[in-house]
């Protein structure tokens, strides 16, 4: 699908990240990444909404020279809803253990915090020795929980968005951009 075909006003989605912004961003946040001088990293993917995110990220890893292991841990506080239920369910844990590694904790939007600070809370309490957060997307909101990303790729407007493997009711994760819904 073009981007014409998606940025239509019939389509009823309105671009804000494209995936051209979006991979040059995840170039230099690869970099940045790198030069934090992370060793034995495990990069642990928040899924659902992140594994679009994560995926392109490992790959920049990767072209920079930094070859992590990946593990997925699936968390919930969202279900079918636009807004965080305030209770984070495990719903999916993680294969590897975390113990005396260093971890990178990769999640799509930090808005509420809830879901990364129990993430960090629970890799901490397995005994990782020094955790690190990277999200796509970083709402300028007050936080419910303190906590904040150690590496970012965009700040965010206060709005609701979808694709880059971010949904609403399991649609639009296939957009390959960040936007916002204009028709309901």
């Amino acid at each position: 699908m073009t981007a014409e075909a998606i940025t239509n006003p019939d389509s009823g989605v309105e671009i804000v990240y494209s995936d051209e912004e979006i991979a040059r961003r995840l170039e230099e946040l690869a970099l940045e990444i790198k030069s934090s001088g992370l060793k034995n990293l495990l990069v642990v993917a928040v899924l659902k909404g992140s594994f679009v995110f994560a995926a392109d990220l490992i790959r920049a890893l990767h072209r920079v020279g930094v070859a992590p292991e990946v593990d997925f841990l699936t968390l919930s506080s969202y279900k079918k809803s636009k807004t965080s239920s305030g209770r984070v369910e495990i719903l999916r844990d993680l294969d590897l253990g975390v113990e005396g590694r260093n971890v990178l904790i990769v999640d799509d939007v930090l808005d509420s915090g809830r879901t990364l600070a129990f993430a960090k809370d629970l890799l901490t309490a397995r005994g990782a020795a020094l955790i690190r957060t990277c999200v796509l997307l970083e709402k300028q909101v007050p936080r419910a929980v303190d906590v904040e990303a150690d590496f970012a790729a965009f700040e965010c407007p206060d709005e609701f968005v979808v694709g880059y493997g971010m949904d609403v009711a399991h649609r639009y994760r296939e957009l390959p951009f960040v936007g916002r819904i204009t028709k309901h």
